[in-house]
């Protein structure tokens, strides 16, 4: 570790520096937690353990990790930054090993690293990272989409937080049991704190039926790319028995149509690069692959 510098808790006198640092450094990493809106109400607590490297007053580095109730439940923690702005792999180690214990009790913790950075990626390698899967943001500009007919039997409705939460998580945990980063299931409770969000939008959930019964869900939220407002599509999901038939694409345009009424110019969203089959229906609804981020796994055990 270099002399002159420290590692010190992140706490009220500080907070606004390590803000101050995120921003200045958002570009080199994946900001995923990184917005205005998110570091504007960010606090430091038990959720969201965080060290600064401090070299005299400057911040030269920072380790945060989210701790949150759906990490837990999946026995893991995501970094929502790992960075210094010196390439040193004195500050890289003293501040990566000073918060992993606050993970001690978790099975993992994760990164995700934009592909552009090699340094960002060599140096989560040489910690002791072991990458586990490739992920693609695909960007879709503003271009019309066709509306079709939906098969007998079938409606697209909104989202009834009163009604409609069981069966969102089930169809949601269902669909995502086998997909990499997503086999943790969500509980009723994390599906009604999405109306407390930053990023939330009302009537960005959207449910497609089957006689009543619900077989596919997607969700629209509130993001920023490129410096400019955009619709983040996740969590478009169809129950297996009804895959094959094209309603994945029906409750996709659903969400382009529904992102265009919101003002939205354009729509975001990413996929594992192992899911071709949903990386063409992508491309062929017009989402250009714009950049690329590694999922870094560490095993704390």
């Amino acid at each position: 570790m270099e002399a002159e510098g420290r590692i010190v808790d992140l706490n009220s006198e500080n907070l606004q520096s390590f803000k101050e640092f995120c921003k200045r450094n958002r570009s080199k990493v994946d900001d995923s937690y990184l917005y205005e809106e998110d570091l504007s109400t960010f606090e430091p607590n038990p959720e969201n353990p965080t060290f600064l490297y401090l070299e005299g007053s400057k911040v030269v580095a920072a380790a945060s990790l989210i701790i949150d109730e759906y990490n837990r439940k999946g026995n893991r923690a995501r970094f929502r930054i790992l960075y210094s702005e010196k390439d040193s792999k004195g500050i890289y180690d003293g501040i990566f090993h000073r918060i992993l214990i606050h993970a001690l009790d978790l099975d993992n913790v994760y990164i995700f690293v934009p592909t552009y950075n090699d340094k960002l990626m060599a140096r989560m390698e040489k910690l002791g990272f072991c990458r586990e899967r490739y992920t693609y943001l695909m960007v879709r500009e503003d271009d019309p989409v066709k509306k079709e007919e939906l098969p007998e039997g079938f409606a697209l409705k909104s989202f009834d937080p009163e009604r409609d939460i069981d069966e969102w998580c089930s169809v949601r945990n269902i669909r995502f049991a086998t997909v990499k980063g997503n086999e943790t299931p969500i509980s009723p409770e994390m599906v009604r704190s999405f109306a407390a969000r930053n990023d939330y939008l009302e009537g960005g959930m959207i449910m497609l039926t089957h006689n009543g019964k619900a077989v596919g869900i997607v969700r629209g939220t509130r993001d920023e790319y490129d410096g400019k407002p955009i619709m983040n599509i996740g969590s478009v999901a169809v129950l297996p028995e009804y895959q094959g038939r094209g309603l994945g694409r029906v409750l996709l345009r659903e969400a382009i149509r529904f992102a265009k009424r919101s003002g939205f110019s354009r729509t975001v969203l990413s996929v594992n690069a192992d899911n071709e089959g949903a990386r063409k229906i992508y491309d062929r609804e017009g989402f250009k692959e714009v950049e690329g981020v590694v999922c870094y796994v560490y095993p704390v055990h």
